[in-house]
């Protein structure tokens, strides 16, 4: 049933679209240092309090209710960029791909979206949906997400490359004062074909733009670069966060939040070689991005962006430093030339998945708190622990 929504606030909404669709061409102008990150939550500030995912139903005919999800993030000043998905966010089973671009602006702890069918008034735990005619037509509640293996510990046989007390096994490598990685490390063994778990944490750049947003990336054989980048609320791209960098584009984009812990899966297969120097074999990777298969299988016919030139050679695996303090832990690896294959990715047990990390779900409907790729649309509540899996 629909709510009538007083006239002051259609009032508000008009004269905010217009606000809006004259701020498109200048969201990025003006905005000040793009160089400025925070690496730790900034409570007091009104702008990060509105970044994030939200879900929930909205009428689409009489009595009848569909999905729909928003991602939002600030883009500089009290600019914002959010894209609206029907059937659920990235990574759920009933989610559709196609997005529908939205911009804002904020007014105090509230930002009004527009480019959809509605406006769209976002708060910090929720956001309202309103027509032309002034109806509330739904309502979308915060949720955050956690990757499905974060948090998953090493199988037996596997090295462990980092758990946050040396940097041993890198030849460059430094540690912040709370035990992470700080990106610009290389690794001291060097690996043919293997399976590695990473977790990293992207800076909160707000003012920042495209490759200059929380970049790094994982350089596998420093020949094969997976994107480490905030793509968070932006379509999937060649140069995204989850891309085999400027070669391939990722599935889906499963971006979190900047300053949440996520988590990357690879699997590698080196390429081949014959003795006069010939390569007989293509590299092959797969790569699960916080739990969601983004890479499938991929043939590499080269080296991707600025990587090292293929040769016979091994070359150690980097994290790449570039200049933005993206920070990881929780670093192995399988060899898988030495240990046995072993099911991956390797998802945490119930006695390393402590009540005290599990996914927070503030969605109360049941349709937006499902969070489960697999799950059918069936209106259950969402379990505790949300799984992105693909």
């Amino acid at each position: 049933m629909s709510i009538r929504t007083p006239r002051s606030l259609l009032l508000l909404v008009n004269s905010l679209f217009a606000m809006t669709v004259a701020l498109t061409s200048a969201v990025h102008a003006d905005d000040g240092p793009q160089d400025v990150a925070s690496t730790s939550v900034p409570n007091d500030d009104p702008v990060y309090a509105l970044l994030g995912e939200f879900v929930g139903p909205i009428l689409v005919g009489e009595n009848k209710y569909e999905p729909l999800a928003l991602q939002i993030r600030p883009v500089g000043g009290d600019n914002f960029e959010a894209l609206q998905y029907r059937g659920g966010l990235p990574g759920q089973k009933a989610h559709k791909p196609e997005a529908i671009p939205l911009i804002g602006r904020r007014s105090g702890d509230f930002v009004v979206m527009s480019g959809g069918p509605w406006a769209i008034f976002v708060e910090k735990e929720h956001c309202l949906l309103v027509d032309r005619e002034g109806k509330q037509v739904g309502r979308l509640e915060r949720v955050t997400r956690e990757s499905s293996t974060l948090g998953a510990q090493p199988p037996k046989d596997a090295i462990v490359l980092f758990d946050g007390t040396s940097t041993d096994q890198f030849t460059v490598g430094e540690m912040t004062a709370d035990g992470l990685l700080m990106a610009g490390a290389d690794l001291k063994p060097m690996f043919q074909d293997f399976n590695l778990h990473v977790e990293f944490r992207l800076p909160y750049m707000p003012a920042a733009t495209g490759q200059a947003r929380g970049n790094s990336g994982l350089y596998l054989q420093s020949r094969y670069e997976l994107q480490v980048l905030d793509s968070f609320a932006e379509q999937p791209t060649i140069n995204g966060i989850g891309s085999l960098y400027r070669f391939r584009a990722p599935d889906v984009n499963m971006c979190l939040p900047p300053l949440q812990w996520q988590t990357y899966d690879v699997a590698f297969t080196a390429p081949r070689w014959a003795a006069d120097g010939s390569k007989v074999r293509n590299a092959r990777v797969t790569a699960w991005l916080n739990g969601v298969k983004v890479q499938d299988d991929v043939e590499l016919p080269n080296k991707t962006g600025a990587g090292q030139e293929e040769a016979p050679t091994l070359l150690p695996i980097r994290f790449q430093n570039h200049k933005d303090p993206v920070c990881f832990r929780n670093i192995w690896l399988i060899d898988r030339g030495l240990t046995p294959v072993a099911k991956f990715p390797v998802h945490p047990t119930a006695k390393e998945d402590e009540p005290d990390a599990a996914p927070k779900k503030e969605a109360k409907d049941k349709d937006s708190a499902d969070m489960k790729p697999d799950a059918a649309e069936d209106n259950k509540p969402a379990e505790a622990k949300p799984d992105l899996s693909s």
